[in-house]
Order: structure tokens, then C-alpha cells, then sequence
């Protein structure tokens, strides 16, 4: 739990970095249009979801590690990334940029829920080497 706790507080603070950062450059969060920029956002949960299933696998499985055990520690990275993000997010909907609509906003998280997701099973898919029998 200690490797997930500490790779999901630094996507955490990474995601909520980069919200300030977009809005010093003049990027809004608001409507539905999406700066070019923005979608370099997605680098970073799969940087850290990758490092941190990796440094998992290596250091607690001895690179032994199955679909399901990267899955639910790479959910567990995303959880605790994406909790950490929501609270940079609520200090920069409400200190920031307060003229931000919070449904749009909120909007934005869910697509970065589901796209998280995505790498979450990307990530286990690529790092997995133990195969393990469904039936």
C-alpha cells in the first residue's frame, strides 16, 4: 500500500500542478472547447501508473506479477492520484479561477475516470508475465 499511497500522492500533486500551470498560460477549464495543450494532461497518470505497477512488480512480487494484481494496484495508484487531484482541484475551483462552472469541470474529471481507466488496463496488459487461468 505504500508504493500506491506514494505514487498516487505525486500524480496527485503533478495533476493538480498542472492545473495551475494551464491557467498561468491562459488555458481555461471552462466550456467544451479542449486546448491542443491540455491532452498532455494523460501523460501524466500513465507515467506514474506505469512507474508505479513497475517498481511494485520489481520491489514487493519479485517480477512475478499477474493481470489481476497490476490491475488492482494500478487502481489503487489511480484512486489515490485522482482523490489528490480533486483536492487541487477544489482549491483551484474555488480560489483560482472561481468564474469556472463546476459541472464543466467535473466533466473533465469523469473524462480523466475513464481514460484513467483505459491506462489501467493498458499498463497491467503490458507489465503482467504471469499468466493466470480463468476457469
Amino acid at each position: 500500500m505504500k508504493n500506491a499511497f506514494v505514487t498516487g500522492l505525486v500524480i496527485g500533486i503533478f495533476s493538480g500542478t498542472w492545473l495551475f500551470v494551464m491557467h498561468n498560460f491562459g488555458y481555461s477549464n471552462s466550456g467544451n472547447h479542449v486546448a491542443p495543450v491540455e491532452y498532455l494532461s494523460v501523460l501524466i497518470p500513465l507515467t506514474g501508473v506505469y512507474l508505479g505497477v513497475k517498481s511494485y512488480k520489481e520491489n514487493e512480487k519479485d517480477n512475478n506479477l499477474s493481470f489481476f494484481e497490476a490491475l488492482f494496484q494500478s487502481f489503487k495508484i489511480l484512486v489515490l492520484g485522482g482523490l489528490f487531484a480533486c483536492l487541487a482541484g477544489l482549491v483551484y475551483l474555488n480560489y483560482v479561477d472561481q468564474g469556472n462552472n463546476f459541472l464543466d469541470f467535473s466533466g473533465r474529471l469523469f473524462g480523466g475516470l475513464l481514460i484513467g481507466i483505459l491506462i489501467c488496463v493498458g499498463v497491467s496488459a503490458a507489465l503482467m508475465n504471469r499468466v493466470s487461468k480463468l476457469s
